[in-house]
């Protein structure tokens, strides 16, 4: 009897992964390629559709259908996921016009932001999106390309996101899933859970937006073009696909309110579900992977990419560099001898919307190492965690287990300042490939070969988790309010800064 088998392709911000997993939850193959983002002005974050995400996703589906064959195993489900929010106008055939807009990190549409609020009213959007409008919104980005690029504008037929890019190559299908539509602000409603069209024609006319589904719901099948690109058969079925956030969630069983994802990557996002709506003006409100489901997100802008900065510019020609640098800040006590930094580097997202942000350290000195610099970068992260924490409580969704995933779940010590930030337990999953493991589960639930999403958590192992402690604690909760005042101290000359 030929067993069933599932794939799951995410295509992230700097590289891309493949799982191939058996219809027991066991992983069969992995595959990853990398790749870049261009920065061509200040500001801006951009991709190349096809060099880029279908590139990435043709060479993974490849390599693991040649594992796929070896092992005689018949492919019954296929799910893709992808960064964002992303805008990508295509034309009518579905050709990209021009490279992607990616998520928060590009902050081009500040001016449109503005418009928007005032022509709309921030807190009617707020009200019927439950999200406000950031660099991380959809809308003001559709409405910059309108404005800015006129001949692009002029053949835009279609607005997609990454994954929904994805499905369309697969399946021939214009769909997003309600997950990725929902923090596509302003255009869609909580209430009504699809597009809201006074929101969506101050943007674009309602027709260039896709059908809207659910992540566990089929989209349609793999089309002959496609499968003599992917080597994925004919037929096959194709989910919705997702934002990588939340896949990456659902790969370490974070289905359940009082659980919050923290992807530990280039930046950090936070992910909770919940069993009803609940707005903040401080995070981003949304649908989750099914019917009566919901979310809490956030997201803050730099973190993994400080510490890669820091070992760029202050340990570059150090052999093993970031184990170096996490040997040094674990010399350092907590507090990092008195330092403090301000973790936002290119600007910050939620719990407040702040392009104009940048970095500051505080408590310098002529005996500051290297060691209490790099230990300073990583509570900034557990500092940002905490105000995250915070509103999440203040909202009324107060998180009762931290779950950890992400390249930076590696350092055991950075997790550690985390739970004492937040005074929180931290789990960790044994199995941490990320968001394309999570592709896969998800493509088992639409498939029918597990029961629902709770189903998930049979196929998940979890490691000794990471308890707070509360002597460090409570000096990071002094830290938190000097952190916070920080900020507010600083960001009059920050921007003034800005403008020089």
């Amino acid at each position: 009897m030929v067993q069933e088998a599932f794939i799951g392709i995410d295509i992230g911000t700097y590289g891309s992964k493949g799982v191939l997993l058996s219809g027991q939850g066991e992983v069969l193959a992995t595959a990853q390629r990398e790749h870049g983002m261009e920065t061509p002005r200040p500001g801006w974050a951009e991709q190349d559709a096809d060099a880029v995400w279908w590139a990435d996703f043709c060479a993974i589906a490849q390599e693991l259908m040649r594992t796929a064959r070896e092992r005689s195993v018949h492919i019954a489900a296929v799910a893709a996921s992808a960064i964002g929010p992303t805008c990508l106008p295509v034309d009518a055939a579905g050709r990209p016009l021009r490279p992607s807009i990616l998520y928060g990190i590009d902050t081009r549409a500040t001016a449109e932001i503005d418009y928007l609020n005032e022509t709309l009213g921030a807190e009617a959007v707020l009200q019927v999106t439950g999200n406000p409008l950031t660099a991380q919104a959809v809308g003001p980005k559709i409405l910059w390309i309108r404005r800015n690029e006129p001949e692009v504008w002029r053949q835009t037929a279609h607005i997609l996101t990454a994954a929904s890019y994805l499905t369309f190559r697969l399946t021939d299908r214009y769909v997003v899933d309600a997950y990725s539509a929902a923090p596509q602000a302003p255009l869609f409603s909580l209430d009504t859970l699809s597009w809201h069209p006074p929101f969506v024609e101050a943007c674009c006319p309602i027709a260039m937006l896709p059908e809207i589904i659910w992540t566990t719901e089929f989209a349609g099948e793999v089309t002959p073009q496609a499968a003599a690109e992917t080597g994925i058969p004919a037929g096959t079925p194709v989910t919705a696909g997702t934002i990588d956030a939340a896949a990456e969630a659902i790969s370490a069983g974070v289905t359940r309110p009082g659980d919050m994802m923290i992807m530990y990557g280039t930046t950090t996002f936070f992910i909770q579900p919940l069993d009803r709506r609940v707005q903040s003006p401080h995070l981003w409100g949304g649908v989750y992977m099914q019917p009566g489901s919901y979310v809490l997100t956030g997201g803050m802008s730099t973190t993994g990419a400080i510490t890669q900065w820091f070992r760029r510019e202050l340990a570059g020609g150090v052999e093993n560099a970031f184990d170096r640098l996490f040997a040094e800040a674990e010399q350092s006590p907590p507090g990092a001898n008195g330092l403090l930094l301000l973790p936002y580097f290119s600007g910050e997202r939620t719990p407040f919307s702040d392009p104009l942000a940048r970095g500051v350290w505080a408590g310098l000195s002529l005996q500051t190492s290297r060691g209490d610099l790099f230990r300073s970068v990583l509570e900034a992260t557990a500092l940002g965690v905490r105000h995250h924490v915070q509103a999440m409580s203040d909202a009324g969704a107060l998180p009762q287990r931290l779950v950890a995933v992400g390249g930076g779940t590696r350092s055991r010590l950075w997790l550690q300042m985390v739970s004492d930030a937040c005074n929180l337990p931290q789990d960790l999953p044994r199995q941490r490939i990320g968001a394309s493991l999570g592709d896969a589960f998800l493509a088992a639930v639409a498939a029918g070969a597990l029961p629902n999403l709770e189903g998930i958590h049979n196929w998940i192992t979890l490691e000794e988790p990471v308890h707070p402690d509360p002597v460090t604690h409570a000096l990071y909760a002094k830290r938190f309010e000097l952190y916070r005042q920080l900020y507010e101290s600083t960001v009059p000359v920050v921007h003034r800064l800005q403008g020089l």
